[in-house]
Parts: structure tokens; sequence; C-alpha cells
């Protein structure tokens, strides 16, 4: 074999190693992208919703036992829903937070703030002035509410990444196994093509 053969071996293999390497090395970030993605919707948006919706059933037996006027709630349970609820907050402070949930996050936390003085205020008075307590209670949900709506709409915003990574590993995988025949082909060109041969036979 000629120094000039074996040259075309070695660049014909080197290119097709870097043609493999590049297109593995796009895959590998487009992989990346889809766990990543995929970890997000349920560490950060079906954890959070979770949270959310046990915050939601506690806010509601709130607004429950002031309905009904149980005193016995705001005697006893209250505490205990209360400490449920700063330990669901604190759960939810640990997913990812985007700029717009942290907003509303701290206006939810000041309002059960705010909504702690008043049920203090309402036991103190013998269980009068509800109107406030239902107005907190109605500010609270609104803002349960909105955040709801947040994980929602960053979930669809993963998802359209997840499927964004999905297609561009397709369509480099359809460009990868195109390559490799043209590849394959050109290769079987340089080995088994001999000009001087073809000289000979003229």
């Amino acid at each position: 074999m000629s120094i000039y053969s074996k040259i075309r071996w070695v660049a014909s293999i080197l290119l097709v190693f870097f043609i493999v390497l590049i297109t593995n090395l796009v895959d590998k970030d487009n992989f990346n992208k889809l766990r990543y993605s995929v970890t997000t919707i349920y560490e950060d948006r079906v954890v959070a919703s979770d949270l959310l919706f046990e915050l939601q059933i506690l806010i509601q037996e709130k607004e429950v036992a002031l309905a009904i006027s149980d005193s016995s709630f705001f005697e006893g349970s209250n505490k205990k829903v209360n400490d449920d609820i700063q330990a669901l907050i604190e759960s939810y402070e640990q997913t990812k937070l985007t700029r717009e949930e942290q907003e509303i996050l701290k206006e939810m936390k000041e309002e059960i703030d705010h909504l702690l003085v008043l049920e203090e205020k309402h036991i103190n008075s013998n269980y009068s002035n509800r109107i406030a307590l239902f107005k907190s209670i109605d500010e609270i949900a609104h803002n349960l509410y909105d955040l709801s709506k947040v994980q929602l709409k960053e979930g669809r915003r993963q998802m359209f990444i997840s499927n964004k990574a999905m297609s561009t590993i397709d369509l480099f995988t359809q460009i990868e196994i195109i390559v490799m025949i043209v590849m394959a082909i050109l290769i079987q060109i340089i080995i088994f093509y001999n000009p001087k041969q073809k000289k000979r036979e003229e």
C-alpha cells in the first residue's frame, strides 16, 4: 500500500470519527436539556402543585370553621393547621421559583401573617369581626390560584423545551445516518478507485 493510499485511509477514518464525535456531543447536550426539563417538571412543578393543593385544603378548613363559627377549631386544631401551613410554605420555597412566583409567594406569606394576627383578635374579641378574616382568606386563596397558574405556565414551557430537544435529537439522528451512508460510499470509492490501473487498461 502506497503512502498516498495510507493517507487516504487515515483521512477517511478521521473524518468519520470527527463526524460521529460532533453528532454525539450535540446529542449529549440535547439529552441533558431533556433530562433537566423532565426533572424540573416533576420536582419544581408537579411537587409544587401538590404543595399548593395541600395549602388550599388547609385554608379552606379555616374558612369552613369561620363560616360555621366553630370556636373549638380556633381554640384547638388551628395551631396545628398553622404549623402545617408553615411547613408546606417552607417546602414550596425549596422548589425552583421564578421571579413571578417569588413575588406572589411573598405577598401570600405577608397575608398569612396578617391572617394569624386577625385570628388572635378574633379569639380575643369572643369570635366577632369575621369580615376581616374572610377578606384575608380570600386574598390568600387568590395568591394560591395565581401560583397554580404559574405552575401550568412553567410546566408548559418545560414541555416545549423537552419537545424541542427531542425534535433536535431526531433531526441529528437522521442527519447522522445519512452522513454515515454517504461516508461509507465515499470510503468505498477511495479504497477501490485506482487511477493507475485505469490508465493501464486504456
